[in-house]
């Protein structure tokens, strides 16, 4: 595997094997920081607004020995024209290593695969709301830290799911690692297409609760959505919010996977996670 674009891409045994890959160096790095990737630089190219992403993959390529350039199109040559393509070009005559790529456009990382050298590895830190892989990944090893598996869960991933990059990539792991998983949300945000990737619709959360091991909970991406597409935040947090109430019909020992926010939509304190990091 000579990038990481999606997890679409990937088959279930790389997934497992990426994952197994994580839990060693998260014992190893609790020691100090590792020289794996010492003498390589890797390059932070952020067309999208972001705090947790771009400082986690900063922070990952450092304690794992590599160096970091960190490049955001404000104040930089894309305000005079330069396109993304010479933009990554440019950066890779610098001699990088790797380039972890935030787009708007969906296959932006993909494209780059084209232009850059063979040897000039790319991570996709989200294009578009086409995917967002490593979040996914995360998202899945946290459930596998916390329940032991994967195959055999019930996963709900509710809210947004069709302005999601997370959603994406997290159904494509889930599905290929033997997880049921249900996507749940307002008829408008949840595609009828999703059924395609072999997840099952639902639009009353009381229900899905009741029959699931984890739900993760979507932030609304306003973002990206037109208008209309619910009434309002108020009624959308009363139907498909976590708070005590709804709690007490969930299953006994749901694991929940939030963003790290409070929100309308998830305003009890029992949505903030306890073992997702960004």
């Amino acid at each position: 595997m000579n990038h990481l674009l999606g997890l679409e891409d990937l088959t279930p045994a790389q997934i497992v094997d990426i994952l197994d890959r994580a839990e060693h160096y998260l014992s190893a790095g609790r020691a100090g920081k590792l020289d794996t990737l010492k003498g390589t630089i890797v390059a932070n190219l952020f067309y999208e607004p972001s705090t947790r992403t771009k400082i986690s993959f900063s922070l990952a390529a450092r304690r794992l020995g590599a160096e970091t350039l960190d490049f955001s199109p404000s104040g930089s040559s894309t305000s005079k024209g330069e396109s993304f393509i010479d933009t990554a070009r440019n950066i890779e005559a610098m001699g990088i290593d790797a380039v972890v790529v935030r787009h708007a456009s969906a296959g932006a990382p993909r494209l780059l695969t084209q232009h850059l050298r063979p040897a000039v590895r790319v991570i996709n830190a989200g294009d578009g709301a086409h995917e967002h892989p490593t979040q996914g990944l995360l998202d899945i090893f946290t459930i596998r830290r916390a329940r032991g598996k994967i195959a055999g869960l019930t996963v709900a991933i509710v809210g947004d799911i069709a302005h999601s990059r997370v959603a994406r990539s997290n159904i494509h792991g889930l599905v290929k690692l033997g997880a049921r998983v249900i996507a749940c949300g307002p008829t408008t945000l949840v595609p009828r297409e999703v059924a395609s990737l072999g997840v099952e619709i639902a639009d009353d959360l009381d229900r899905v609760l009741a029959e699931c091991d984890v739900v993760n909970l979507l932030r609304l991406q306003i973002e990206r959505q037109r208008t209309g597409l619910f009434p309002s935040v108020r009624e959308y947090a009363a139907l498909f919010g976590l708070n005590g109430d709804r709690m007490k019909r969930a299953k006994p020992g749901l694991l929940i996977l939030a963003p790290a926010r409070s929100t309308a939509a998830s305003n009890s304190r029992r949505t903030w996670p306890t073992g997702r990091t960004p």
